[in-house]
């Protein structure tokens, strides 16, 4: 059996400056708020709603166009150092464009959908890993997600 990747869809995301709680017994802590904005594409669009704070993962909803309501939890592993990840959230768009041109940025992520039987509810029943680009944008996150078949 041989697997292929689909592209599904992208998340475009709004985030709100970070609660930084430092080094814990669980390591580098930081939350960060997901405030909104856009998932197009050619398997599903909608908007993503807030749900608070992430940490190692994110939770939030994106409304689908239809008005389905999907449930989104996302954990991530990445290799960029702090100092690269606060600049996704300095307000100057020149500093957060990435001065290496991203060649040190490597985040993936691992979205798992929940959502009622519907119009999208193959997300349920399929695997997805995310490429979260370097930002380019402060305070804006893109993640490309893939459909594995």
């Amino acid at each position: 059996m041989t697997l292929r990747l689909e592209y599904a869809f992208t998340l475009r995301v709004d985030l709100a400056p970070p609660h930084q709680f430092g080094k814990t017994a669980a390591g580098e802590r930081r939350f960060i708020p997901i405030t909104g904005r856009r998932s197009d594409g050619p398997k599903t669009k909608g908007k993503i709603l807030s749900h608070g704070v992430v940490d190692v993962f994110a939770k939030y909803t994106i409304e689908a166009e239809a008005g389905t309501l999907v449930n989104v939890t996302s954990e991530r592993y990445g290799r960029a150092s702090q100092e690269t990840m606060w600049e996704v959230f300095e307000d100057d768009p020149s500093k957060a464009s990435m001065k290496d041109g991203g060649a040190a940025w490597y985040t993936k992520t691992f979205p798992r959908f929940e959502v009622a039987p519907g119009p999208v509810d193959w997300l349920n029943s399929t695997c997805f890993p995310g490429d979260l680009r370097p930002p380019k944008l402060p305070k804006r996150v893109i993640i490309d997600v893939y459909e594995i078949s």
